[in-house]
């Protein structure tokens, strides 16, 4: 009879294929996920013409789904450490992708905003669960990169979003963009039963057969016999309350975090939200206004697998400083009046730094706190992030009806992101404090 420490077995072992296989269906989760966030997105200025909105009331017609998402991960991150991370992410995936279906038949703005409301309690909820179980299956040594590239699938769903409605608003109308839904669903029995339950999880609930048989696949070279015993090390808590996340000497690492995430979250869906209908108004063309919308998704994408590896290299909290900072330049840059090339790129930029730098404070949370303790942390991070996802399309609408110049607006759109350089400056001086209080002879 062995006991198995399973933290430091995945710590040690090597990466192998059924890891790769949780990256993959969490990523393509995620796919689905990042497509009905920014969907709204291609069709908000359908919807402004077909039903006479404002820009003030297009805005909070987006933030309907962005209540959802905050209220979904802070509900569903402390209840999937209760209950498992499985359960918390197929009940979000059902919710969000049957409200977006049943999004495409609304017939007013109130019908449009409940059923955005359903959807974003399935999204908020999929996300902190998602991360927190590709967290718990990657080697620290990879964990950063693992998480990233997982997450990676949330900025393709923003491309593929993007790419869709160039063909089919001018062909079908925005309905269909929400009728697109009803494929993804159809993978659902796939995913659960492939997908694992959080082996922490298991074991925390003394359910080691099952953690076993999990482990088996894990470590096929390594079996396992009835009798072995599967332990995860870590410092306990009493309970998953959200006052934990700030004991042990964590309350202003949770609180800069706290920080960052409101106003990365701000950014991503300020930018998600009106750069197409702000491009258009600039004076371009509808087709490069949408394919902005995949430029800075496909910058998310690339700023979170390579933000993902120097993070492993460098240290999560220094990378994510840098992209803060290259964020608040690149987005003061798109108001300049660049031509169609320099401003792709300068869109590029943004969404790596951006929807990137999102991606890399999950990341960056996941570490921060225990596996008890880790889809709270996760979901509360989350949930704050969301006020500033609320904000976001509200505050930008108000401003657009101002019809400040351009390049003014901009300006005050990266705003945000130096207030998050300062709040990371001070996370990373709080955790380099405290990684040497640690290291020091006691």
């Amino acid at each position: 009879m062995r006991t198995i420490d399973i933290n430091e077995a995945i710590d040690e072992g090597p990466f192998g294929r059924f890891q790769w296989m949780i990256v993959g269906l969490c990523g393509l989760l995620l796919i689905v996920d990042g497509y009905d966030v920014f969907v709204a997105g291609t069709v908000l200025p359908k919807l402004i013409a077909e039903w006479g909105l404002t820009k003030p009331q297009a805005g909070a017609l987006q933030a309907w789904a962005l209540f959802g998402m905050m209220f979904g991960a802070l509900i569903f991150g402390p209840l999937a450490d209760r209950f498992g991370r499985k359960k918390g992410i197929a009940i979000s995936f059902v919710l969000f992708t049957t409200a977006t279906i049943a999004t495409g038949f609304a017939q007013s703005p109130r019908q449009f905003e409940i059923l955005r409301f359903l959807a974003g309690l399935g999204c908020g909820g999929l996300m902190p669960n998602a991360v927190a179980l590709m967290n718990e299956y990657a080697p620290k040594r990879l964990r950063s990169t693992m998480v990233a590239l997982m997450f990676s699938g949330y900025s393709i769903g923003g491309m593929v979003a993007a790419s869709l409605g160039i063909t089919i608003i001018p062909a079908l109308g925005w309905q269909w963009m929400f009728f697109v839904a009803a494929v993804p669903l159809a993978i659902l029995p796939f995913i659960l039963w492939r997908l694992p339950e959080s082996l922490g999880f298991l074991v925390r609930q003394d359910r080691q057969t099952e953690a076993r048989a999990i482990y088996a696949k894990l470590y096929p070279a390594q079996p396992v016999a009835d009798g072995d015993r599967l332990v995860f090390t870590e410092t306990k808590v009493t309970s998953a309350s959200v006052a934990e996340l700030f004991r042990q000497d964590r309350g202003s690492r949770t609180a800069m975090v706290w920080v960052s995430f409101f106003c990365c979250l701000l950014l991503v869906y300020l930018l998600s939200s009106w750069l197409p209908k702000v491009l258009q108004e600039a004076g371009y063309a509808e087709k490069a206004s949408l394919l902005s919308l995949f430029s800075l998704n496909f910058g998310g994408m690339v700023g979170a697998i390579a933000g993902g590896r120097l993070g492993d290299r460098f240290g999560l909290p220094k990378v994510v400083v840098c992209f803060f900072a290259a964020a608040a330049v690149s987005i003061a840059l798109i108001g300049t009046g660049l031509p169609t090339s320099l401003l792709f790129l300068s869109v590029f930029v943004a969404g790596a730094t951006t929807i990137g730098t999102q991606i890399l404070l999950y990341a960056s949370v996941a570490q921060l706190y225990g596996l008890s303790i880790r889809s709270t942390g996760l979901g509360w991070a989350s949930g704050v992030g969301r006020i500033g996802a609320i904000v976001g399309p509200t505050f930008g609408g108000y401003l657009l009806a101002q019809e400040l110049p351009l390049q003014q607006n901009f300006m005050l759109f990266a705003l945000p992101a130096v207030v998050s350089t300062f709040a990371m400056i001070a996370y990373s001086v709080l955790s380099a404090r405290k990684a040497h209080r640690e290291l020091a002879p006691a």
